[in-house]
């Protein structure tokens, strides 16, 4: 019994597979903490995210459309792919233009904007998130608790509740800061299904250098 109501959560949190553009209700922009996401894969690959003098921390992982319940992913869409050129100058906020690219394939797409239009939303949205100044300073890794990264995001952007703001972890590490939003980039209450945070007493920060 228990996994078939998995596979029906499942199949209903994915149900919009392939839907057209711009139905969706909500956006959840995501902030990845890149010395975790280097220190598990992106260094073994080989990213020129994880170039050390670059000296990334909170980087854009994507601009996410939802619904109330689920999310709608690769949608149908009339707006021409981005060129080369647009994946490229989003580099220095999401890490590499190939990230760019695969975010505006699965996710921009069911935006219903154009490729730059859903570009500058998303940049004007990365921006309007002031990122905790205290986090700059992590010249070593440490183990703190994923609400006191909450707490540091909320107390930078007052405009913000514990409603609107979800900490997500990965193993035992800090993985992303979630912030909903309306269609119009408004800060809101995140639906039940994308508030899911991170519990951990302890959880794992790599350092930035």
């Amino acid at each position: 019994m228990r996994w078939l109501i998995a596979l029906i959560l499942t199949a209903t949190l994915a149900r919009a597979d392939g839907e057209a553009a711009g139905d969706f209700d909500y956006y959840v922009l995501a902030l990845s903490w890149s010395p975790g996401w280097c220190a598990r894969e992106g260094a073994a690959r080989g990213s020129p995210q994880c170039d050390g003098a670059r000296d990334l921390g909170w980087v854009l992982h994507g601009l996410w459309p939802q619904y109330e319940v689920g999310w709608p992913a690769n949608c149908h869409t009339g707006a021409h792919d981005p060129s080369r050129a647009e994946t490229r100058a989003m580099a220095d906020i999401m890490g590499t233009a190939g990230q760019a690219w695969y975010q505006w394939k699965k996710h921009g797409r069911c935006s219903g904007l154009s490729a730059q239009a859903y570009f500058e939303a998303a940049r004007k949205a990365f921006a309007a998130v002031e990122r905790p100044a205290a986090f700059r300073r992590l010249t070593r890794p440490v183990r703190i608790p994923a609400s006191v990264v909450e707490e540091a995001f909320l107390k930078a952007n007052p405009d913000l509740t514990e409603r609107m703001l979800t900490v997500t972890c990965k193993g035992l590490a800090i993985q992303e800061v979630r912030v909903c939003l309306t269609r119009d980039l408004k800060p809101r209450a995140c639906a039940p299904d994308a508030a899911r945070d991170c519990r951990l007493g302890a959880a794992l920060m790599p350092a930035i250098r």
